[in-house]
């Protein structure tokens, strides 16, 4: 089994990565690493100094490939799955990525700003970062709402890299402001995708670690 993948499980950008790896039973090591063992983190720094995970060892092709995306993308170009989850047609795959930057800079990081802020000590708190990371997310639930409309994933009737990209986006997202009423469209895509059997084994194997999870204040 030449691939490793070294990430945790409550961190949303691996859950990305590992819905991709699940949707197609691509063979994989999980090295869980915990960054407050010193050892731990000196070995993820070895493979990417930033630090950050999820990172993908391909010993096979002797390549190390950090960031979700990019993980992916490597992942449906090297490892193919009866799923691919980036279109060959190329304008098609230009919208798939589009989609999924949409999740990621839109719905991901003003929901990591919310919940990142409840970690805070008491009198460090953001009020007003917050404040902007709850308008942005209002915004984007408004805008997935209409794309929702009469259609089963975020391009169509295709599972996708955008797919992978809003699955972690909307569970935390939910915690950090819940849909509206009225977001009708999106409340059940959020379900679909919960009910996905590749998203559901990666919520099932985060739920021990769920009461690390920030709660509001």
């Amino acid at each position: 089994m030449s691939l490793t993948l070294y990430f945790h499980p409550l961190a949303s950008f691996c859950w990305k990565a590992l819905i991709a790896l699940y949707e197609n039973d691509t063979p994989f090591t999980p090295k869980l690493v915990d960054l407050g063992n010193p050892a731990e983190r000196a070995a993820l720094l070895k493979l990417w100094p930033i630090g950050k995970f999820p990172v993908l060892q391909d010993d096979a092709r002797g390549e190390i490939v950090p960031e979700s995306t990019i993980v992916i993308e490597y992942l449906d170009r090297h490892y193919p799955g009866h799923q691919r989850l980036i279109p060959g047609d190329a304008d098609r795959a230009l919208q798939t990525r589009l989609r999924e930057r949409f999740y990621d800079l839109y719905v991901h990081l003003p929901m990591q700003k919310i919940m990142l802020d409840r970690l805070r000590p008491d009198g460090k708190q953001d009020p007003h970062g917050v404040e902007d990371a709850r308008t942005q997310l209002r915004t984007s639930y408004v805008v997935i709402e209409q794309q929702m409309t009469g259609r089963p994933w975020a391009m169509g009737d295709d599972f996708s890299l955008a797919d992978c990209a809003a699955a972690p986006s909307l569970f935390y997202g939910s915690m950090a402001l819940p849909f509206g009423d009225h977001e009708k469209n999106l409340a059940a895509y959020f379900e679909r995708l919960k009910a996905r059997p590749s998203f559901a084994r990666v919520l099932k194997e985060a739920e021990p670690y769920f009461n690390m999870v920030p709660k509001e204040r």
